[in-house]
C-alpha cells in the first residue's frame, strides 16, 4: 500500500463500543457502490488484513427506498452488477439481503461470526435509522467511513453552516489534506470457493415499487461508464466549464450526477482528476467548487438538520417571509398532476419537467427556476415545498439525495441564502424568471431541443 495514499483514521468513526472479533470483516456496500477509489472499502480491506480474516461485502436491499421507481432501482442494480463482478475477480464474495437492513444485517453478522462490520456514511435519516437499529444487536465492532465525501461531513463542521462562504473556508482548510490519490486494495485471506452469484432477477421481482417509470434509454450505468463519462468531462467540456455553466444548450456540464448520486464514481477521485487536467485555473477551480463546496455543504445541512426534507426545517426569516405573503394572489395555481405531466402556461417551465420525465435529470440552472416557479404556482409554500421534493425524488436520477434536499430548500426557503427584495408570493425568497433565464441562454433553443430530448446533461 502506497503511504502516500494511505487512509486517514479522521475518515472513520465508530458507531458501538463493541471490539473487534475473530470471523470475517462485513462491508456494508449501501451508498458508494463501486470497487475503485472507495475509503469504506480499502478500510474493510486494511481491517481484514489486520485481523488475518477474509472481507465478504454485502448489500442490503429494503422492499421500498423513500419512493424510489423502477427508473432508479434499474440504474443501481445495473451498476451493482458490475460491483459484483469486480468483487468476484478480487475474490470477495458479494452477497444481496433483502428485507430491512437494521434486522438482516446483525442476523447475517451473527451468522457468519463476523469480526467487524464497516458501513459506508450517508447523512439520510433513514439510512442512520438502519445504523441505529443495528449497532446494538451486533456483537462485533461497528464502524462508519464517510466515502462519498473528500472531507468527512461530521469533522468539516460541527453545525449545521449558514452559507457556502461560511463553510468554504472550513472545506479549503482541509483540502490539502483530504484531497489524496487512492490505495490499491490488499486482500491476502479470502476463499478459495466463491458462492454462486446473486440471483438479481428473482431480487428484483420481489420490489415493492412503481414499475412505471422506466429506465432512461441510452444513458449506461456502473463504475466504467462513470469513468469513461469523467475522461469525457475532463478532456473535452471543462476547459469552458466555468463560462457555460448556466447554459443549458452549451453540453459543457459534467454529466456525473447520476453516477456521484448511487456512488459508482468517487467525488474525490473527480476532483482529483480535474484538479491536474490543463483547464485553466478558473475551470478547474468552478467545477470544484460545484463538487466540492457546494455538494459537501448539501451533506451538511442533512446531516444537521433533521428537517431537511420538510418546509418546516428552512430558516426562521425564510418561513415568516414566506407566510406573511401566502395568501398574495397567484397569476397560476397547477395541481401536482398538472406539474407532472408539464401542463403549466410556460414553455420553458414546461421543457424543464419534460426534459426530467425523458431523461432523469434537469440541467441546475434551470432546476432552481423550476423549483421556484413551482413556489409561485401553488397554493401554500408548504404545498410547493412537497410537490418539487416529489417531483425531484420521483423522476430524478440524483433524487432522494442531500442535493436535492438542499436545492429544493435553497429555491423555496432561502436555506444557504439571504434575504432579497420584497415581491408578491415570494416575500423576500430570491426570484427567477424567464426574462432572466434569456440573459443567460437561448430559451427558445432549449425549449425546441426538448420535444425530442433524449440526452441528459446535468451538474
Amino acid at each position: 500500500m502506497n503511504p502516500g495514499n494511505a487512509i486517514d483514521e479522521r475518515r472513520a468513526r465508530r458507531l458501538n463500543q463493541r471490539e473487534d472479533g475473530r470471523g470475517p470483516v462485513i462491508c456494508w456496500m449501501s451508498r458508494d457502490q463501486r470497487v475503485r477509489h472507495n475509503w469504506a472499502l480499502l478500510f474493510a480491506c486494511r481491517k481484514a488484513s489486520q485481523l488475518k480474516q477474509p472481507l465478504e461485502v454485502v448489500f442490503t436491499l429494503a422492499p421500498a427506498f423513500l419512493g424510489a421507481p423502477m427508473r432508479h432501482y434499474d440504474f443501481m442494480f445495473r451498476g451493482l452488477r458490475e460491483v459484483e463482478t469486480g468483487l468476484r475477480a478480487l475474490g470477495v464474495p458479494f452477497t444481496v439481503l433483502f428485507g430491512e437492513p437494521g434486522e438482516t444485517l446483525p442476523e447475517f453478522a451473527a451468522k457468519r461470526n463476523a469480526g467487524a462490520l464497516v458501513a459506508d456514511f450517508s447523512p439520510l435519516k433513514l439510512v442512520r435509522g438502519w445504523k441505529q437499529a443495528a449497532a446494538p444487536r451486533l456483537s462485533c465492532a461497528f464502524y462508519e467511513v464517510d466515502a462519498h465525501n473528500i472531507v468527512p461531513c461530521w469533522l468539516a463542521s460541527p453545525k449545521q453552516e449558514y452559507a457556502a462562504r461560511t463553510i468554504r473556508p472550513k472545506l479549503n482548510a482541509l483540502r490539502g489534506e483530504f484531497l489524496t490519490g487512492f490505495p490499491e486494495p490488499e486482500l491476502r485471506h479470502q476463499p478459495d470457493i466463491l458462492p454462486p452469484p446473486v440471483e438479481w432477477d428473482e431480487m428484483e421481482s420481489r420490489l415493492k415499487i412503481d414499475r412505471s417509470i422506466r429506465a432512461v434509454p441510452g444513458l449506461t450505468p456502473g463504475e466504467a461508464a462513470a469513468a469513461a463519462r469523467l475522461r469525457g468531462f475532463v478532456e473535452n467540456r471543462l476547459h469552458r466549464y466555468a463560462g457555460e455553466l448556466n447554459d443549458p444548450n452549451s453540453g459543457a456540464v459534467s454529466g456525473l450526477s447520476p453516477y456521484l448520486h448511487f456512488g459508482q464514481l468517487s467525488a474525490q477521485h473527480a476532483a482529483l482528476e480535474a484538479a491536474r487536467s490543463g483547464a485553466s485555473e478558473a475551470n478547474r477551480e468552478a467545477f470544484i467548487e460545484e463538487l466540492f463546496i457546494r455538494r459537501e455543504l448539501s451533506e451538511n445541512y442533512c446531516w444537521y438538520n433533521d428537517r431537511y426534507d420538510s418546509f418546516d426545517g428552512i430558516p426562521a426569516w425564510a418561513k415568516k417571509t414566506l407566510m406573511e405573503h401566502a395568501g398574495d394572489r397567484r397569476d397560476a395555481l397547477y395541481t401536482p398532476e398538472q406539474f407532472e405531466q408539464a401542463q403549466t402556461h410556460d414553455p420553458l417551465w414546461n421543457a424543464a419537467q419534460t426534459q426530467l420525465l425523458e431523461t432523469g435529470v434537469i440541467h441546475g440552472y434551470l432546476r432552481m427556476y423550476w423549483a421556484k416557479k413551482i413556489l409561485e404556482w401553488s397554493a401554500t409554500p408548504a404545498a410547493a415545498f412537497d410537490i418539487a421534493l416529489m417531483l425531484n425524488d420521483r423522476y430524478a436520477l440524483d433524487g432522494r439525495d442531500p442535493n436535492g434536499y438542499t436545492g429544493v430548500a435553497w429555491s423555496i426557503g432561502g436555506v444557504h441564502d439571504r434575504p432579497w427584495a420584497e415581491r408578491p408570493v415570494y416575500g423576500t425568497i430570491r426570484y427567477m424568471n424567464s426574462n432572466g433565464c434569456a440573459r443567460k441562454f437561448d430559451v427558445p433553443r432549449y425549449i425546441a431541443s426538448m420535444t425530442g430530448s433524449s440526452q441528459a446533461t446535468l451538474f
